[in-house]
């Protein structure tokens, strides 16, 4: 008999944002960053399906079963052979910025795997109570859905995570995604900025090569096994460590603003990258140096639409209580 989502359940998921690649670390390193997106799920006997938006977003994405978390539920419960509940009810709060390369994507889908394990368990916990789920179930779910670990993993754990998944991007649970996290350097912070205009994705994936030099290939490899070392134990290292010749030099057509700004920023010792699919670039610095890292006084950034963040590291993967 097929397992049925619990009527009348509500549950609470928070999930932080996330960069990838980091530089070198094209599709498999991952750090969690300090913004936050909140869904309340709610399953109902009544036939229907309710979404409320606020906050990043809220005038462009949909409200019916295109929105992704709620695609991302039913696409889990027919994973898990669980029946979905007739009514849903949404609530989102979105505190990450959409298309901006910090992994809005990925929030979404990590909080529609773990709302669905979540209002199908079949523990009765308390209101305000942490809900278990399988990590180990949403990390492979959500990364196979994303097609590349990088940011589900660093958004259901938190912190630094270095992932790889099995040979293809199937379903099957029996192989899945696997995930290291090693321990990040307590003064690691992070400073962001962030534009106004939007890249999506696909976009920025379109354009990357099939192959790539076999040197190129040889040096963002060792740069990449120097990032973890770098952030674990010597971040004097960071700059060279933040060196990527795999992605951002193909897309830089697609965001020359931000390769304007990585290339002006690196010339002044910082270690700044595009963050995942870009446009936005971050700096891996320290908490005492921070409040140094500013737009560089020229080509025009201050006056280009960039805002400045300061999100930090967020330690803590998503969570989910019952409501």
């Amino acid at each position: 008999m097929q397992h049925a989502a619990v009527v009348g359940r509500s549950v609470h998921v928070r999930v932080p944002a996330s960069t990838a690649n980091l530089g070198p670390g094209f599709d498999s390193i991952g750090l969690a960053l300090g913004l936050w997106d909140e869904y309340v799920a709610t399953t109902s006997e009544v036939p229907g399906l309710q979404i409320e938006v606020t906050g990043e977003g809220r005038a462009d994405v949909p409200t019916d079963e295109r929105h992704l978390v709620v695609a991302t539920m039913r696409h889990t419960w027919s994973a898990l052979g669980v029946a979905p509940p007739a009514g849903l009810r949404l609530e989102a709060v979105n505190g990450v910025p959409h298309g901006r390369g910090l992994g809005s994507s990925a929030t979404a889908i990590v909080a529609g795997v773990m709302a669905a394990q979540a209002l199908s368990s079949d523990l009765d916990t308390m209101a305000g109570e942490p809900v278990v789920v399988e990590r180990e179930v949403t990390n492979h779910l959500a990364s196979a859905q994303e097609g590349h670990p990088d940011n589900a993993s660093a958004s259901v754990y938190g912190g630094l995570t270095v992932s790889w998944m099995p040979d293809g991007t199937g379903l099957d649970l029996g192989e899945r995604t696997v995930t290291a996290r090693p321990q990040l350097l307590a003064q690691v912070d992070v400073v962001g900025f962030v534009p106004d205009r939007q890249l999506a994705t696909r976009t920025a994936r379109a354009v990357l090569p099939d192959t790539v030099p076999l040197r190129s290939a040889a040096s963002g490899a060792g740069r990449a096994a120097l990032l973890v070392h770098a952030l674990t134990a010597d971040l004097s290292h960071l700059h060279a460590a933040t060196r990527d010749w795999l992605h951002q030099e193909p897309r830089r057509a697609s965001y020359p603003d931000s390769m304007a700004l990585v290339d002006a920023l690196r010339a002044q010792g910082w270690a700044a990258f595009v963050s995942g699919a870009g446009p936005t670039v971050l700096v891996l610095t320290t908490t005492s140096q921070a409040h140094e890292v500013v737009l560089p006084e020229r080509l025009g950034f201050e006056s280009a639409g960039w805002h400045r963040i300061t999100p930090g590291v967020a330690h803590v993967g998503a969570t989910v209580t019952a409501r």
